[in-house]
């Protein structure tokens, strides 16, 4: 994942964007009256399909891959978790969008910990 200013603004704004717009999604697709299972095995894949269709724009200006998979991950929380509790309680759109871009901000958090976790830390020394 690059390191400078622009892409990791940019990565920031991608998922808590589409986390934002899956929620709302979701939380307008879900009735009350939906089994919590059902409608998070949807939900999820709205998600998934929402963050893809999302990461195609935003992945030109902010890197594919870099957008693409964490996009996609974090529409796919968003998605079960808006949808399981718009299962449970009706949501309004406020609050699904809230809580869609909470979920797409912990996704990026996440997975930004993760690759640190992989690749290790790494120091970037400018070539001094």
């Amino acid at each position: 994942m690059d390191s400078r200013l622009y892409f990791v603004l940019g990565d920031l704004f991608s998922n808590v964007l589409t986390g934002a717009v899956v929620g709302w999604l979701c939380a307008m697709a879900v009735a009350v009256s939906w089994n919590m299972f059902l409608a998070m095995l949807l939900t999820m894949a709205i998600g998934m399909v929402v963050g893809l269709l999302m990461s195609l724009p935003l992945g030109a200006l902010f890197g594919a891959m870099e957008v693409m998979v964490p996009t996609m991950f974090g529409g796919m929380v968003s998605g079960m978790v808006v949808g399981m509790w718009a299962a449970m309680e009706p949501l309004g759109s406020a609050q699904s969008l809230v809580i869609g871009a909470g979920c797409g901000l912990g996704s990026i958090l996440f997975v930004w910990t993760m690759n640190t976790l992989v690749r290790g830390r790494r120091t970037f020394s400018g070539g001094v």
